[in-house]
């Protein structure tokens, strides 16, 4: 998968921007509040329609604009894709080769990603949301059924937890309507974590072998699903409905106290342990760094073993967060197989040996030169 181009019209500090001929690897330079980091999100906004720095659309138009425009011309296996996104205050259009889809989960997977930021060090220590809001991510690029899945519940939980809110003191007629979101809630719920499941032990396979490259066989890394009403090993579906419904019956009564759904995928954490010692809690900082690294070089291979192609990699600002030895290891991975958009303040901070043949851009005040 590579992109050839981008063309931006008002998205973040960018009023108009066309950039052709993307290289294999291509280095964006600028100091900060220049427009570089918002340069690698609108690539990742067109993958997913949404950005990984907030969940305000708003936020990524142009001060004082009513809309933007995104679009990328993708080169992938089967043919060139044109791919355009509009943000305006009445909601997102996306349109693959001109033509509209009707749902945005179908646009997403049409552009494959990995992003690797500062931040993404908080999904190793940081808490359950964040490494929610990463299964969700990675997991709806591959797998666009899991989005719908995803948004259905999100609509049923907000209705639920209302419900809640007032059924505290009212008798058991008012409490029927609880058992009609309940089976809504545990419909959808079931086909998250089912995913989830299954997306985690792919996702275990590539980052333990990984892991062990990384630290010459001296560490193993595990994940850890931690499901709120099931076993972290049980995916058969009828088997996953019985225990979220009783999960949810046992937990009635104190909801309904406090006015708030305490089960469901909601609720589910991931954990990770290096040769059995829980690294949120006992590991390093280095050893927690190589822990992220490892997530995101699994992910690049995980998405290549479910559609056939490695995904467009990010890499936004990390690099000079990692030490030389991470740094080669990281971009030893990319170089040959994956394009690759690195964000950086200057040149000196990176391992310019291993990245002799990249395209250069410089960023300032909204301008890109090459």
């Amino acid at each position: 998968m590579f992109v050839n181009s981008i063309d931006l019209q008002n998205f973040r500090n960018y009023e108009h921007l066309r950039l052709d001929s993307f290289g294999p690897v291509n280095l964006l330079i600028g100091q900060n509040a220049q427009g570089k980091t918002n340069l690698a999100e609108a690539i990742f906004v067109l993958a997913l329609t949404k950005s990984h720095r907030t969940s305000r659309d708003k936020e990524l138009i142009r001060f004082g604009e009513e809309r933007a425009r995104l679009a990328a011309e993708v080169d992938k296996k089967y043919g060139s894709v044109k791919l355009e996104l509009s943000l305006s205050q009445q909601g997102k259009k996306a349109k693959i080769n001109g033509l509209e889809q009707r749902k945005l989960s179908d646009f997403v997977g049409a552009l494959n990603v990995v992003m690797f930021a500062p931040e993404d060090l908080e999904i190793v220590k940081g808490t359950p949301g964040v490494r929610r809001r990463f299964l969700d991510m990675e997991i709806g690029q591959v797998a666009p059924g899991y989005l719908y899945h995803l948004q259905q519940y999100q609509k049923v939980l907000v209705q639920r937890n209302n419900l809640l809110k007032q059924l505290w003191g009212k008798g058991a007629s008012a409490q029927t309507m609880l058992e009609v979101w309940n089976e809504q809630l545990v419909e959808h719920g079931v086909k998250i974590v089912k995913k989830r499941k299954q997306f985690i032990k792919k996702l275990q396979k590539w980052a333990e072998t990984i892991h062990q490259g990384i630290t010459g066989g001296g560490e193993v890394l595990r994940l850890a699903y931690l499901p709120s009403f099931s076993e972290a090993a049980e995916e058969d579906e009828a088997v996953l409905m019985d225990q979220f419904m009783i999960k949810l019956s046992q937990m009635k009564e104190q909801e309904i106290r406090r006015g708030t759904t305490l089960s469901g995928p909601h609720r589910d954490d991931l954990s990770f342990f290096i040769n059995d010692r829980e690294v949120q809690t006992y590991g390093s900082q280095g050893q927690q760094r190589t822990t992220a690294l490892s997530l995101k070089l699994a992910e690049i291979e995980l998405i290549h073993e479910e559609i056939g192609e490695y995904p467009v990699l990010l890499l936004d600002d990390v690099l000079s967060e990692l030490d030389p030895f991470r740094q080669t290891q990281l971009i030893e991975t990319f170089q040959s197989k994956v394009q690759t958009f690195i964000t950086a303040t200057g040149i000196e901070s990176l391992n310019v040996d291993k990245l002799k043949d990249a395209s250069i851009y410089h960023v300032h005040a909204g301008q890109v030169e090459r």
